[in-house]
């Protein structure tokens, strides 16, 4: 009974002193008491996230220990050297949460490397598989608000970790007691022991090289005069960002100074999150007072980037995730065919909630575009299937529509620092030659048709609101609609069958419409939402965006 769980953490004699006065604070609130006991933040294959607080449905150090011995559990079931990679972002307690980590795993005799400040996620991936790690923890909420945190864990591959290994830590976490389970150490004690090392300057080094190595156009950033405004939305991409910009030759960098530096607080934009106008306002506004041909913003784990570019009336506008992919898929392959250093046979992959436009433009260039279930992972497992078979150098570039990309395989989770650096050498590129993004954009749109990619997201939250989703998932499948908005559907896909997709299985539900345009349904796995993904095609964007309106209108009674 939760009531029991609430008065056993409250008589405990609790290390972090944030935790017992918002127990007392909620004492006979059976409401909030509720809220914190009933149930225990769930361990997925993205790991634990949840808000900051005391309870089994928050995130704090007891959760994290638990998560961490069964973690600590299975890493010992699997030989290799007994090593895990620790790397944490700007959020609040999120270094706390990392030594924690660190301690638990030094307790049970796993030797630990852990970044000595903050790193975004590439940065873990790269170590973990740098150091020929068993896993690696990346602590952060993403780009979730302030009141977030969370805790990623990834295999020896550097890919986030497979659905098999996910559910047995998770069965390990189930049978560690919260308060008591876990083996402890101190920090303090993990280092002077040699079991808790930082990670070297020489993989610090390692992964900026892999990433400068992926250069399209080595040398041309010197010369072409970029302007940029940059925010890494006050987390971990600030470091690595500019380290490998001015590495290239882009140094006319501004900062945005309110966002420059690390706050978990997020007080700049509730929402830090590169895909909305409010994170990149403050951006924007210095971009105009700059007259920057770019401006671009990393997300606090930095793992995804979101960009501004200049129009030909000195006005910015936003570039969707989908747009920014495919100009990169266009900019790469153009770029290596031209230098010579386009593999035979290559391959870019997407998610299957990604623009088909990106299939038209690979297609031209002759480069097989795979499409995956959503998550990076898939992304990841598609270029371990290229090294498996020793033709990595086949993979050139993958993306999600969700600011998400990767082009090369020293990682297998998406890395906002290369997506900056091709994105600043692409917009370079095309400054150099006396073109823009924009222009390049309009061009290919004109080339292929103007594809309009739009998501909208339903929030379900409260304790029922994952019963909720999953009502509206089943009413779909069981009560087909036979129509959106007068337009007949033609074909749908369920990617919970997998001999139909040929692919693991998955809560996606993609509907084909008979004039050409697909619906796209997806419960969140990490948020209490359901995304719903149009892609629409029209002569115009205007054409394109009144088909949209009309099928997100006749989708809303449905998600309800």
């Amino acid at each position: 009974m939760y009531t029991n769980d609430y008065e056993r953490w409250l008589a405990a004699d609790l290390e972090d002193a944030d935790l017992k006065p918002e127990l007392r604070k909620i004492e006979g609130n059976d409401e909030e008491i509720k809220d914190r006991f009933a149930v225990a933040l769930a361990f997925g294959t993205a790991g634990l996230r949840g808000v900051l607080g005391a309870g089994t449905n928050r995130m704090n150090i007891y959760v994290v220990r638990q998560a961490t011995q069964g973690l600590a559990n299975w890493v010992k079931t699997q030989g290799g050297n007994q090593t895990v990679a620790i790397s944490y972002d700007s959020r609040l307690k999120s270094d706390v949460f990392a030594k924690t980590a660190a301690g638990v795993l030094a307790a049970n005799g796993i030797n630990v490397r852990i970044y000595d400040a903050l790193m975004p996620v590439p940065a873990l991936s790269f170590a973990t598989r740098y150091y020929k790690c068993n896993a690696g923890i990346m602590v952060t909420a993403s780009h979730n608000p302030a009141k977030y945190n969370g805790y990623k864990a990834y295999g020896p591959d550097g890919c986030q970790m497979t659905d098999d290994a996910a559910a047995i830590v998770y069965a390990e976490i189930q049978k560690t007691d919260v308060l008591t389970g876990a083996k402890v150490m101190s920090f303090a004690e993990g280092v002077e022991k040699g079991l808790i090392k930082f990670v070297g300057d020489d993989c610090k080094n390692a992964f900026y090289a892999a990433i400068e190595d992926r250069q399209v156009r080595p040398g041309l950033c010197k010369t072409a005069g970029l302007k940029l405004v940059y925010s890494p939305l006050n987390g971990s991409g600030l470091v690595p960002v500019t380290r490998v910009l001015n590495d290239i030759g882009i140094t006319d960098i501004t900062i945005v100074p309110e966002q420059e530096y690390p706050n978990g607080y997020f007080t700049t934009c509730s929402y830090p999150n590169p895909e909305i106008f409010d994170a990149l306002k403050l951006g924007l506004e210095l971009a105009k007072k700059e007259g920057a041909d770019l401006m671009l913003a990393t997300d606090p784990d930095a793992d995804r980037v979101g960009i501004a570019m200049k129009c030909p009336d000195g006005s910015y506008e936003l570039v969707s995730g989908n747009e920014v992919g495919v100009l990169l898929l266009d900019y790469i392959a153009a770029g290596r065919i031209e230098k010579g250093t386009m593999p035979k046979n290559p391959v870019a992959v997407k998610s299957i909630v990604s623009t088909p436009l990106a299939d038209a433009v690979a297609e031209h260039y002759g480069v097989e575009l795979r499409s995956v279930l959503t998550g990076f992972k898939w992304i990841g497992d598609q270029i371990a299937g290229l090294e498996a078979d020793g033709e990595v150098d086949r993979f050139i570039f993958g993306f999600e529509e969700s600011y998400g990309y990767l082009a090369g395989p020293y990682v297998r989770d998406k890395d906002a620092v290369i997506g900056s650096m091709l994105i600043c050498e692409m917009a370079a590129y095309y400054r150099s030659i006396g073109s823009s993004l924009k222009q390049r954009l309009e061009e290919i749109y004109s080339e292929y048709g103007r594809y309009l990619n739009k998501v909208d997201s339903f929030e379900f939250p409260g304790l029922s609101g994952m019963d909720t989703m999953a009502g509206i998932m089943t009413s779909l499948r069981e009560n087909p609609p036979k129509d959106f908005a007068g337009i007949k559907v033609s074909k749908v896909t369920d990617y919970k069958n997998t001999e139909e997709t040929g692919l693991p299985s998955a809560n996606v539900l993609i509907y084909g419409l008979e004039n050409g345009c697909t619906v796209v349904v997806r419960p969140s796995g990490t948020e209490p939402k359901i995304k719903t993904y149009f892609t629409t095609k029209g002569k115009n964007l205007e054409e394109a965006q009144a088909m949209k309106d009309k099928l997100a209108e006749a989708l809303k009674p449905i998600l309800k």
